[in-house]
């Protein structure tokens, strides 16, 4: 194993490259590819088939599947969930399919300031056709302004996005009290849980979330497969975006990949069942590698809420450093500056820009996603590659 930083120590206890952008993708459990193989060859039927025992064995598969993952979010019935490619495009079936259906004097659309690019584009998108688009602000911790949000919110309001937890700060929305904003005003509360799911509790029908985005992949599932929870009772109106055989209760055509969705349920229901202990042990792992930072370093500042947020998620910013050419001195960890979503435009992170912090600092803005693989050595490794190398930046 060759060291990542000149003059550091190599720990035979650590393999390279360490996997620290857990916020970007995860990697696929393999207990979730052992339930996934199956339906990949032997039970290999179209869940629509309902004539011969190949499609009942895939329908029954999604069924259960739809309940795993109904009940880990608190859905009140297993219909509520919509399978999709995943979160983009649930969220453009909720906004969009929302716009399509809405009474006439319901023309505006509230976002947070900090929302996936998958909620800005699609609200612009709207906007463009001539929704109101009204935007919300966050205070210098990425808190949505709740206050500001009740007085934006009326009776014109068609739906509100506001995400559980940010993909680049990990900072943790009040689900419940904008879910109650929004039910005052009889607007649609449109969650985007990507991050969210699997990682904390989360109750649907409890918080009055309406239409709720997830993604599989960002929970040690597979890619390709989401879903989108659309409420029941009261009853959410939406228009398909693709059609095409009326699968998925009309609202998302196209024949289901059956050996995804089963990996799907399956990595949710993993993830809930450790969740109490994967939460305090990723919490004590992000707090060792912040400590080592900010006792070995100076100038080094957490972006975001300090508790309100994901307890493997740290955004940090190292004074003097730019993150681009810390990345490059760390080829042997995987971290990222931002939302991988975002890597390949040049401006700076909105979300960081929308927290009011100075150019600078953002540019120094390195995101840690730390996950179920890492390990307190590999913490204590990545630790000391961080400090050796802003030292040697700094140094010139």
């Amino acid at each position: 194993m060759r060291s990542i930083v000149r003059g550091l120590e190599t720990n035979p206890a650590v393999r390279t490259p360490i996997y620290l952008d857990h916020h970007a993708t995860t990697p696929c459990d393999s207990r979730v590819v052992e339930a996934m193989l199956p339906y990949f060859s032997r039970d290999f039927g179209n869940a629509a088939s309902r004539t011969h025992v190949f499609g009942w064995r895939a329908e029954a598969a999604v069924a259960l599947a739809r309940e795993q993952i109904a009940a880990g979010i608190g859905a009140r019935v297993p219909e509520e969930i919509i399978f999709t490619s995943g979160a983009t495009e649930s969220l453009n079936l909720a906004l969009k399919g929302a716009a399509e259906l809405r009474e006439k004097n319901r023309d505006r659309i509230v976002v947070a300031t900090t929302e996936h690019r998958a909620v800005l584009d699609a609200a612009e998108a709207l906007a463009a056709s001539g929704i109101t688009l009204s935007r919300v602000g966050v205070d210098s911790e990425g808190r949505i302004d709740l206050d500001r949000l009740r007085r934006t919110v009326d009776a014109r309001t068609l739906a509100v996005a506001v995400m559980a937890a940010n993909n680049e700060i990990g900072v943790l929305a009040p689900v419940a009290e904008i879910g109650a904003i929004c039910r005052e005003q009889g607007a649609l509360f449109v969650c985007d849980a990507a991050q969210a799911a699997g990682k904390v509790a989360l109750d649907v029908e409890a918080a009055q979330v309406d239409l709720c985005a997830l993604s599989a992949h960002k929970l040690y599932g597979p890619k390709g497969i989401g879903a989108l929870y659309v409420r029941s009772r009261p009853k959410v109106r939406l228009a398909a975006q693709i059609h095409g055989g009326g699968h998925e209760r009309g609202l998302r055509s196209g024949t289901l990949a059956v050996p995804l969705v089963v990996g799907f349920g399956r990595a949710l229901e993993i993830c809930l069942e450790a969740l109490p202990s994967e939460t305090t042990r990723l919490r004590e792992l992000r707090d060792r590698l912040l400590d080592r930072l900010v006792r070995e370093l100076d100038a080094v500042s957490l972006n975001g809420s300090s508790t309100e947020r994901l307890a493997g998620n740290l955004n940090v910013s190292f004074e003097g450093v730019d993150a681009a050419a810390l990345l490059v001195a760390l080829p042997d960890v995987a971290l990222s500056s931002g939302s991988a979503c975002s890597s390949a435009e040049p401006h700076p992170s909105h979300v960081l820009t929308a927290l009011g912090l100075a150019p600078e600092r953002i540019r120094s803005a390195l995101r840690i996603g730390i996950g179920r693989t890492n390990t307190e050595a590999e913490i204590d490794f990545v630790a000391e590659a961080l400090v050796a190398a802003v030292r040697r930046l700094r140094a010139g």
